[in-house]
């Protein structure tokens, strides 16, 4: 054992200056998630905001959605954290390490909380991870879901992270989320959390832990067991979720020229309208 040289030029073992340290008070600890980075003085001025726009809209019986993408997943028989009920002394036998298997690739979630209904959709898509899949996963909530739920809308109250694919300053978000306000007729209002606030999104606690719990310890093997799992997720208080693959191509780097940015109908709240806004449908797209 390798032993060290004092100020005093005294030659110390690693196991004293352990015990040291534990009489100083020291112990072995590990990272703690904690800081948020800069806090941003409007921080909670802009959540009463959002609180207060969702609440109008609910009682005004228009629908409210949150919307974010998980984490990549890898897909194969790797490892998934947490426990599942097996026969004593059989633990699911799974690959050493975590190399993704080409074949099979990742998949990445994006999720779709109606915030009334207790309801989610989750868009498992293939391809890049982009404000078009984003997008595009709303559209086909409102498809699937929302019609149906909500077959007098004329408006939706949209939340979702300040960074990311549906970023407050992505110029393929706004000009997604144009074309589809032409195609719905509705009225869109968007609200972003403040930077550094994502563990606070809804859909965080509301629909994406619910999956994480639902799946731990099962290894996603194929698309349909990723299917499988997020579909079988439920609470007590009885959240329920649909699931579909997007085998859509959307691809990274996609430009919006100053031209198209101009033609988009959007108009800032009063209040931050970088992170508040409004997009209307124009009238010609609907014509």
């Amino acid at each position: 054992m390798a032993c060290a040289l004092t100020d005093t030029g005294h030659a110390i073992s690693p196991d004293s200056v352990r015990k040291m340290l534990a009489g100083l008070g020291f112990s072995r600890q590990s990272n703690r998630k904690a800081d948020d980075g800069s806090r941003h003085p409007d921080r909670d001025a802009q959540f009463e905001h959002i609180n207060g726009k969702v609440i109008a809209a609910q009682a005004a019986g228009q629908p409210v959605i949150c919307v974010d993408t998980k984490k990549k997943e890898l897909i194969g028989n790797f490892r998934n954290g947490g426990t599942d009920y097996r026969p004593k002394g059989n633990p699911q036998r799974v690959k050493v390490h975590d190399f993704e298997d080409r074949s099979l690739g990742k998949v990445a979630p994006c999720g779709v909380c109606d915030v009334t209904a207790d309801e989610g959709w989750v868009s498992v898509g293939i391809a890049a991870d982009t404000a078009e899949f984003a997008v595009a996963s709303i559209r086909t909530w409102l498809e699937r879901m929302g019609r149906g739920r909500y077959p007098e809308a004329r408006e939706l109250t949209i939340t979702a992270d300040c960074g990311g694919s549906n970023g407050g300053r992505v110029r393929l978000w706004k000009r997604e989320l144009q074309t589809f306000a032409d195609k719905s007729g509705l009225t869109l209002h968007v609200h972003h959390y403040p930077p550094g606030t994502s563990k606070w999104n809804r859909i965080e606690h509301r629909l994406f832990r619910r999956i994480t719990q639902n799946w731990h310890g099962r290894p996603l093997t194929d698309r349909r067991a990723v299917i499988a799992l997020i579909g079988a997720t439920t609470t007590r208080t009885g959240l329920e979720v649909a699931c579909a693959i997007d085998d859509s191509t959307y691809e990274k780097g996609v430009k919006v020229c100053d031209a198209e940015m101009a033609g988009i109908d959007i108009s800032g709240d009063h209040f931050h309208p970088e992170w508040n806004y409004t997009i209307k449908p124009r009238q010609s797209a609907i014509e």
